[in-house]
């Protein structure tokens, strides 16, 4: 077999592509591709995510779920920074690369069993996979946050899914989508490995569109992990097999009130607010369960973390309003975080650069004064 799923601690493995949690100890589970990265099995003339069929090993081609996401534009920005436009995705979010991985793995399994998904998200995750669920006709319920952003529900409810407001911490959602109840299958996308392993086609896309030349950094906003941990995971892959000549140092964006793994990272303590005010509405996770892993990886990586204020936030999304790219400000932290080390000198405007924008703007409940 040319991939394992094991834990990330104990490292039993996990036979069943339903599991998101280690059967023996509980903690978190990870995919692990032994399969060779080749340019030659590249489906050149497939322009989605499915361009990489071949190193996603378990999903069979015959029962691919896609809405043709992926593949999205590598925009030069100015100088040797680029924006790869995740904001483009059919949902309006990078999450569309884990939903159509994990539900395409799964969905004939979930129509055996006689199930409906459950999923807990702040709102993109949720939309995304609610939009994959109706492309395939399986029945979805998405647990959300009371304060989850009104486009973001209106998408999830558009796509027939049931929506269930929880009020509390983004933990207390997971706790309620993780509850058992009759037909339900937990495909959450924080805990689910198959959706984290997804997001490895965006690394892989960056590296081709660059000429397999890997930038020497890329810049993401960080919440729950799952854009961390598959982006690093990618990048890994490539320079495993030399399709890179080495990874580049990946920098995780946090804003000062959603930060834990900003502070892990530094050894510095983090106190959470008792109330998230922020307008990055999708960066919400203060406690996530794959700290310890981003942690972990992030360091592995020899990469970098950075932390952004609201007024530094506010001032990135309406600079790339201004120049024609509208995403959410949960994308914009990124953004104000290249600015922010480029003027403390922790990077220079000769290093080649890729900004990941990673939601629309129209996702966004804020309105312009």
């Amino acid at each position: 077999m040319s991939y394992e799923i094991t834990c990330t601690v104990c490292g039993k493995s996990a036979k069943n592509l339903l599991d998101y949690k280690c059967a023996s100890c509980g903690n978190p589970l990870d995919v692990k591709i032994e399969k060779a990265f080749s340019k030659k099995e590249i489906r050149k003339k497939e322009y989605s995510v499915w361009r990489y069929a071949q190193f996603f090993p378990y999903v069979n081609a015959e029962e691919i779920v896609t809405l043709s996401e992926g593949w999205t534009p590598l925009v030069k920005f100015t100088g040797n920074v680029y924006f790869k436009l995740e904001n483009l995705n059919p949902t309006g979010s990078f999450k569309d690369r884990g939903s159509t991985v994990l539900i395409s793995a799964l969905h004939k399994q979930i129509k055996a069993f006689g199930g409906f998904i459950s999923e807990d998200s702040s709102g993109n995750a949720g939309a995304s996979i609610a939009a994959y669920a109706a492309r395939v006709g399986i029945n979805a319920k998405i647990y959300v946050p009371e304060g989850v952003s009104g486009p973001k529900l209106n998408q999830i409810m558009f796509y027939g899914a049931e929506v269930v407001k929880v009020s509390g911490t983004r933990s207390h959602v997971t706790e309620e989508a993780q509850k058992q109840e009759k037909g339900k299958i937990y495909v959450g996308h924080i805990l689910h490995p198959i959706f984290r392993d997804g997001i490895r086609s965006l690394a892989y896309e960056i590296a081709e569109q660059l000429n397999w030349k890997a930038p020497e950094r890329v810049y993401l906003p960080v919440s729950a992990g799952t854009l961390l941990l598959g982006v690093i995971n990618g990048f890994k892959h490539l320079a495993a097999w030399s399709a890179i000549a080495k990874m580049p140092k990946i920098v995780a964006c946090q804003t000062i009130q959603v930060s834990p793994l900003y502070h892990r990272f530094k050894g510095l303590s983090y106190h959470p607010p008792e109330k998230i005010t922020s307008i990055a509405d999708a960066l919400v996770s203060t406690n996530p369960p794959l700290l310890e892993l981003m942690t972990k990886e992030l360091k592995d990586a020899e990469g970098d973390a950075e932390i952004i204020k609201e007024d530094e936030i506010l001032q990135a999304f309406k600079e790339l309003v201004g120049k024609g790219f509208f995403v959410e400000p949960s994308s914009a932290v990124a953004y104000a975080a290249y600015q922010k080390q480029l003027q403390k000198g922790a990077t220079a405007k000769k290093e080649k650069t890729v900004v990941v924008l990673t939601g629309n703007g129209l996702k966004t409940s804020i309105k312009p004064n």
